[in-house]
């Protein structure tokens, strides 16, 4: 199992494939987390009653400070060339 998920993750070992993953977990965490107060602070519950919109709004806004969020706690583990590449890869799908 370990050897197709260094495959598909494309990483040199067993432990960089764990740092992988313990990087997504906690920048996953970390972006709601710090996307909570910006949240709050524009008060957007108070303009859009819809369950909806106010989900794709949080989305539209916890994606970018997870993509900042995941090159930092990727640099705090050693592994910004890895995700920097997984970065750019996933951009250049949307230019396609």
């Amino acid at each position: 199992m370990f050897l197709l998920l260094k495959k598909i993750f494309k990483t040199d070992s067993t432990y960089q494939l764990v740092v992988v993953f313990l990087v997504f977990a906690v920048s996953g965490s970390l972006s709601v987390y710090v996307s909570e107060p910006l949240l709050n602070f524009l008060k957007y519950k108070e303009f859009i009653s819809n369950k909806v919109l106010q989900i794709i709004l949080r989305i539209i806004v916890i994606f970018p400070i997870y993509q900042i969020i995941l090159l930092a706690v990727a640099a705090v583990f050693g592994e910004f060339k890895y995700f920097w590449n997984f970065v750019k890869r996933f951009w250049q799908k949307f230019k396609k």
